[in-house]
C-alpha cells in the first residue's frame, strides 16, 4: 500500500503529535532556563526519549530480520539491510547514554577521559580539533542523508515511481513526504524558537520518533511501501497499531520519569532520615 499523507495511519499521526508536544514544552519553557535545562540536559526528557526510541527501533529492525529469514532463509539485500540498520540504531542508542556510564556511575577509561569532550565513554563526542566528531562530521552526514531520504527521494518518487522501487530493492523504504516535511519543519522551528546551547537535542529526538513510527508504518503495515508488510490482515494491523500508539505515549512517560530520577535512590536522597532505624 503506497500513501503519502502523514495522517493516513494513526502510528504516524501519534508520532507527529508527540514531537509537537515536545517542541511545545521547549517553547513554553523559553523563559524558564532551569526548566529548559531539565528538558534538554544529558539524561533529560529528550535524551531519554531518544534512547528509548532508538532501542525500540533497533528491536523492531531485528524482528524484521528474523521475520525475513523465516520467510526466505537466505542472505539477501533485505536481510542485510535489517541486520545492519538494527546494529547501527542500537549503537546510536548506547552512544546517547554513554553506554550506561552515567546510570551505573562508572569511571570512564583514561582514553575517553582525555580525548572525549565530555569526559564520557562514547565515540561521537571524541575531540576533533577544536570541535567534536559529532559536530564536525556526524551532524553533516546526518543532515545530508536525512534530507536526501526524507525530501529529495520522496519528491523524485512522486514523479518517477521507479525511484521507490529502486530504494526498496536495497531493503530500504521511503517515508511519506508529508510526514517528512512536518519533521523537517519541526527541526527548523526548534532552532528558530528555542534559545539554548543544547537545542539540537530536540531535532535528534524528532528524528528518533519520526523514524520509529515511519519504519513501523512501512514495514509492518505497508504505509508508503510497495512490498508485503508483516501484518496483512486488516484486523490484526488495526489492533497492533492501537497498541503501538499506546506504547509511544508510554515511552514519553518513561522518558519523563527517568529524567526526573524516579526510583529508590532518589527517594532515599530526598529523605535523609529514611532507613536510619
Amino acid at each position: 500500500m503506497v500513501a503519502t499523507k502523514w495522517y493516513i495511519h494513526p502510528v504516524i499521526a501519534v508520532g507527529v503529535l508527540i514531537n509537537v508536544f515536545v517542541l511545545g514544552l521547549a517553547i513554553a519553557f523559553a523563559h524558564d532556563q532551569a526548566a529548559l535545562w531539565r528538558l534538554l540536559v544529558e539524561d533529560g526528557i529528550v535524551e531519554w526519549m531518544q534512547f528509548l526510541c532508538f532501542v525500540f527501533l533497533s528491536a523492531l529492525l531485528a524482528f524484521l530480520a528474523v521475520e525475513q529469514w523465516q520467510r526466505e532463509p537466505k542472505v539477501n539485500l533485505q536481510l542485510l539491510a535489517f541486520v545492519g540498520l538494527s546494529a547501527l540504531v542500537g549503537l546510536a542508542a548506547m552512544e546517547e547514554i554513554s553506554w550506561f556510564q552515567r546510570v551505573l556511575h562508572i569511571i570512564p577509561p583514561e582514553f575517553f577521559a582525555q580525548n572525549n569532550r565530555q569526559g564520557e565513554t562514547n565515540l561521537h563526542n571524541l575531540a576533533l580539533g577544536s570541535s567534536s566528531l559529532h559536530k564536525a562530521v556526524l551532524l553533516k552526514i546526518i543532515a545530508i542523508v536525512g534530507l536526501t531520504h526524507n525530501i529529495i527521494l520522496p519528491l523524485l518518487a512522486k514523479k518517477r515511481p521507479g525511484v521507490r522501487t529502486f530504494v526498496e530493492k536495497f531493503g530500504l523504504y521511503l517515508p511519506p513526504l508529508s510526514a517528512s516535511v512536518i519533521y523537517i519543519v519541526l527541526v527548523a522551528l526548534s532552532h528558530l524558537l528555542v534559545d539554548h546551547p543544547r537545542k539540537g537535542e530536540l531535532g535528534e529526538t524528532f528524528g528518533a520518533v519520526h523514524y520509529l513510527v515511519t519504519v513501523m508504518a512501512a514495514y509492518f503495515f505497508g504505509v508508503n511501501y510497495g512490498k508485503k508488510p508483516v501484518f496483512q490482515d486488516n484486523a490484526d494491523a488495526r489492533r497492533i497499531s492501537t497498541l503501538f500508539c499506546m506504547m509511544l505515549v508510554f515511552l514519553l512517560l518513561i522518558g519523563w520519569m527517568l529524567s526526573a530520577g524516579a526510583g529508590a535512590g532518589a527517594y532515599i536522597a530526598s529523605h535523609p532520615g529514611f532507613g536510619a532505624e
